[in-house]
């Protein structure tokens, strides 16, 4: 079983620019969410995955991940899938030992920009940047498969 250690943060201006490493589009579904759980398929180039994340709230999550075939994937997203499909910019900002994931949404999620970090244990200590804002790990508002149901845009 695999764990994910993840720490979610908003960003408090946009510094963080000045120290990314390379940056990746993504577009990724979802094929089912429960309360339980969900399952999504992700296009990251010409890599694809299909995921399976518990709903658990927190920093501690199971996550199974398995390599689909990039033309699979476009098939699940563009006809099996939930809608809308979530599309961002994920840049890299390596810091420290450890390297930050920084996700600036389009389409309805337009205007939302989060910053996340992997972690081996859940109290693992580690460097906040100038930049980083409010931790929102906790908020379930901002995981992505609740961003399919209820967009960034409708918050105002």
């Amino acid at each position: 079983m695999a764990a994910e250690i993840e720490r979610k943060f908003l960003l408090k201006n946009d510094r963080w620019r000045e120290q990314v490493s390379r940056q990746q589009l993504i577009a990724q579904g979802y094929l089912a969410n429960t309360e339980l759980g969900s399952v999504r398929v992700r296009l990251m180039g010409d890599q694809a995955f299909l995921s399976i994340k518990s709903m658990t709230l927190g920093v501690t999550r199971t996550e199974f991940e398995y390599p689909i075939p990039g033309a699979d994937a476009q098939y699940i997203l563009h006809h099996l899938c939930l809608g809308p499909i979530i599309e961002k910019t994920r840049f890299f900002v390596p810091q420290d030992q450890h390297l930050w994931e920084i996700d600036v949404f389009e389409g309805d999620n337009a205007g939302l920009v989060v910053a996340e970090i992997e972690l081996d244990t859940a109290d693992e200590e580690f460097l906040k940047p100038d930049w980083l804002g409010a931790e929102v790990s906790d908020d379930p508002r901002y995981y992505n498969v609740k961003l399919i149901e209820h967009p960034y845009r409708l918050w105002r």
